[in-house]
């Protein structure tokens, strides 16, 4: 069973900065290729967004509202994307969930989800 297991959030000031990982992990041997992943945001009563992805060979791509303040990158040795974010505002505070399109023994390409960190801005 492959699972996407987030690291890193918690609660800044605004104009602060963290940085979240994912890790994807299963049983050995069961991860053949991890394609793109990416990081997706939702905030209180409004639908996910995304915020960046990454393809395999690092090409990315990011929400308008986080340009040239969050960049997202990848170790794809270790199965892990990360998102630094910097200048936060108080509008970034929402739960972040990572994303990643997966292949595996048992069920060819498929899409996975953690279980999501939250980031609190405060003002």
């Amino acid at each position: 069973q492959v699972q996407l297991v987030e690291s890193g959030g918690g609660l800044v000031q605004a104009g602060g900065s963290l940085r979240l990982s994912c890790v994807a992990s299963g049983a050995s041997g069961s991860i053949l290729s991890v394609n793109d992943m990416g990081w997706y945001r939702q905030a209180p009563g409004k639908q996910r967004e995304l915020v960046a992805t990454s393809t395999s060979s690092s090409s990315t791509n990011y929400a308008d509202s986080v340009k040239g303040r969050f960049t997202i990158s990848r170790d794809n040795a270790k199965n892990t994307a990360y998102l630094q974010m910097n200048s936060l505002k108080p509008e970034d505070t929402a739960d972040y969930y990572c994303n990643a399109k997966i292949w595996t023994v048992m069920r060819g390409w498929d899409d996975y989800w953690g279980q999501g960190t939250q980031v609190t801005v405060s003002s």
